[in-house]
Order: structure tokens, then C-alpha cells, then sequence
């Protein structure tokens, strides 16, 4: 049996996305810019899935930019930001346990001349609000703290920080990649004026996301050239990837209760038997956490070297090797999980698609391979 428990990391085409994509790979190819019947098509099925992401954020449809995918809509907001208002200010802020495609371009506007505040976390991974709001200077135009973070599934207290930061006038975005589409998401509730969306997180197409820009904020665009997504995003539009976004919001939007009840009874299922087999200690907050996440750490086991033997099991561990040196995650770090508790994290992030026979097939194998990990030892 192969089992796939990657899911933050990327997930399987649905079925239904793929039989809505199909027609604008065969059929429906024109350019969606063209005037002719052929480019119509696809202009048309553009607009419907427009609406399709709006409807699952509670957007309007205007608000909403196509994009290559979560990197490059995170790279628009911080870029877009700083080349609108550097006038007004050349200071940011975000937490210190963001993904890369938040963290790299910081690091990059740090070189042109902006400082970055980078705000840590408590043990559960959690950014306090009142940080964040200590952090805010005059000079401040942008907060980016992500929604759920991709290794534990924490959930951020966005609201609160999209309410204190709209009371100070600093614009406020969050990378939503790993909850679009998982939980909930309301761009109004959330106090918001950006969030990133990326497609291959809840079973659409890779090299697919989206922007929500809230009306009337101020946003350079990251990529020039002709006026394609309302002059805001050059470049012709991937029809058959914004389909599949299209359908993937839709059916997220319509069954999400529903799966999430089933996919949160998997994971606690798998926490409940991994507790029976071995000593473990769960990373992240115990509630406020994405319902598909369980990040745990195996005492007294490194997880690369267990996982590493269970070929036809797809995890993600909680470290990796630079230099032939292995490092702890640095999002663990901040949370100042013990390096050797750490070094021994593993996620397990599930997807509607996984089953209960899967649970009890990685329980015997992970069971197998301690044992024989402890035995070498």
C-alpha cells in the first residue's frame, strides 16, 4: 500500500477539477484577451471562476487577481506595498515562523533600504496580538502574518490583528495558502485587505492562486506588460489552472463541513493510536489548528532516519540537512521545541482522499520501523 500524508505540502487533483479543466486543454484553447468565439469561451470560464474564489472568501469578484500561485501573490503584496507607499513609511512587519515566499522577499526589501520587524511566537506557535501592535510605528505600511502555519496547522488570531491594524491605518495581509479552501475564510470577518491563495493546497492545479487586494488599496503590480486582471497582473491568463481553481472553490465552498468533520476524525485518530505505540508530543496549539494537521514529535527518535525507511509512506519531518548537518525546523525553533524533540517532529497532513484503512497501515509500519530504528541504536 502507498499512502500519501503530504497533503500541506500539495494534493491530489480532484476528479471533478479535472473533468472542469479538461474542455480548455482540447477544446477551448484560445487566448482569453482575443475577441474572436474561442477566446470568449475562455474569457467567460475566467469570470465564472473569479466569482467561484470570491464566493469562497467572501470577496467581490473585482478583488480577485489570478496569479501563478501562493509564491508570487506573497511576493505582489510585499513588493506591490513597498513600491506603492515607501513614501509614507519604509518599515514592516511579520512573524518569524512565515514560509520562505513571505520570509526571502522581506530579506530582499531589507536590502533595498525597508526594515523588517520580525515578530516571534509563543509555544503553540501563536503571534500574539499585542506584539504585533507594540511593533507598529508611523513609519509602518504593511503587517503579513500567515493564517495557518504550514508545518503545525496553528491558526493565527488574524482578526484581532486585521482590527488593531485597520484602527492604525497600516495596510494587512495574510498567506492563506494552507486554509483557503480548508476552513472557513471570510476576507470582512478576518479584517483583511490582502490574502494569497494557492490552488494545489486543496486539490486544484499547481501553478495556480489567486490575490484578493481589498478595494481602493494601494498596489504596484509585480509583473508589467499588457492590461490583463484589470491592469493589475500581466501576462495571458492559464485558463485550464483557473478552472480548476474555479471548481476547487466550489466544491470546497459547498462540502466543507462535511469534510472537515471526517478528515479531523482521521487525524485524531491517527494521534490517538501513535500515543499507544510510542511517546509523542504534539507541536502546535491542541484546538486552534488547521482540522487536517498533526505535527508530533517522536521522543528520543530521529524522524528522517525512521521515516527514510518507510518508502511507500509520504510524510514531511521536522528538519532538514544543510551541509550534511541536520538542523531543526526553524519553525520549531521559534517555539523553542527542545532541538532533539524537534529533530524527532513529523506531519501529518491529511486530505479528503485518505482513509481509515491508511491510519491503521502507517500505525503497524511506523510501529515496525521504531522498533528496528531503537534495536540499531
Amino acid at each position: 500500500m502507498k499512502v500519501y500524508f503530504d497533503n500541506n505540502a500539495s494534493t491530489q487533483l480532484d476528479p471533478c477539477v479535472i473533468a472542469e479543466i479538461e474542455p480548455f486543454i482540447r477544446q477551448y484553447y484560445g487566448n482569453p484577451s482575443s475577441g474572436h468565439w474561442l477566446g470568449k469561451k475562455g474569457k467567460e470560464a475566467t469570470e465564472v471562476a473569479r466569482q467561484r474564489v470570491a464566493d469562497l472568501i467572501g470577496a467581490k469578484p473585482h478583488e480577485v487577481i489570478f496569479t501563478s500561485g501562493g509564491s508570487e501573490s506573497n511576493n505582489h503584496v510585499l513588493k506591490g506595498v513597498a513600491f506603492a507607499r515607501n513614501e509614507k513609511g519604509r518599515h514592516m512587519i511579520t512573524s518569524a515562523i512565515e514560509h520562505p515566499a513571505i520570509i526571502n522577499p522581506c530579506r530582499y526589501l531589507e536590502t533595498k533600504g525597508f526594515k523588517v520587524t520580525y515578530v516571534g511566537v509563543d509555544e503553540y506557535g501563536r503571534v500574539k496580538a499585542q506584539d504585533i501592535e507594540r511593533a507598529i510605528t508611523d513609519e509602518t505600511i504593511l503587517v503579513s502574518v500567515m493564517h495557518a502555519n504550514n508545518e503545525t496547522g496553528t491558526l493565527q488570531p488574524i482578526a484581532e490583528i486585521g482590527k488593531l491594524c485597520k484602527a492604525r491605518g497600516v495596510y494587512f495581509h495574510t498567506d492563506a495558502a494552507q486554509s483557503v479552501g480548508k476552513i472557513p475564510v471570510d476576507v470582512d470577518k478576518l479584517n483583511v485587505d490582502l490574502l494569497s491563495v494557492a490552488g494545489h493546497k486543496f486539490h486544484a492545479p499547481k501553478g495556480v492562486g489567486a490575490l484578493y487586494v481589498r478595494e481602493g488599496v494601494d498596489l504596484e503590480p509585480l509583473i508589467h506588460g499588457a492590461s490583463h486582471e484589470m491592469g493589475r497582473r500581466a501576462g495571458t491568463e492559464n485558463v485550464a489552472g483557473i478552472v480548476g481553481l474555479g471548481k476547487a472553490s466550489l466544491i470546497a465552498r459547498e462540502r466543507m463541513s462535511e469534510h472537515n468533520k471526517r478528515i479531523a476524525y482521521l487525524r485524531d485518530l491517527l494521534h490517538e493510536k501513535l500515543k499507544r505505540i510510542i511517546d509523542v508530543k504534539l507541536n502546535g496549539h491542541p484546538t486552534e489548528r488547521l482540522p487536517n494537521t498533526l505535527n508530533v514529535s517522536f521522543k528520543g527518535v530521529d524522524s528522517s532516519v525512521w521515516v527514510s525507511k518507510m518508502k511507500d509512506i509520504a510524510l514531511s519531518t521536522g528538519s532538514a540537512c544543510h551541509d550534511r548537518v541536520k538542523r531543526p525546523s526553524i519553525i520549531l525553533t521559534a517555539m523553542n521545541v527542545p532541538a532533539e524533540l524537534a529533530l524527532g517532529a513529523v506531519r501529518f497532513s491529511l486530505g479528503r482522499f485518505n482513509t481509515e484503512d491508511e491510519i491503521s497501515y502507517v500505525i503497524d509500519e511506523i510501529q515496525r520501523v521504531v522498533k528496528e530504528v531503537k534495536k540499531s541504536d
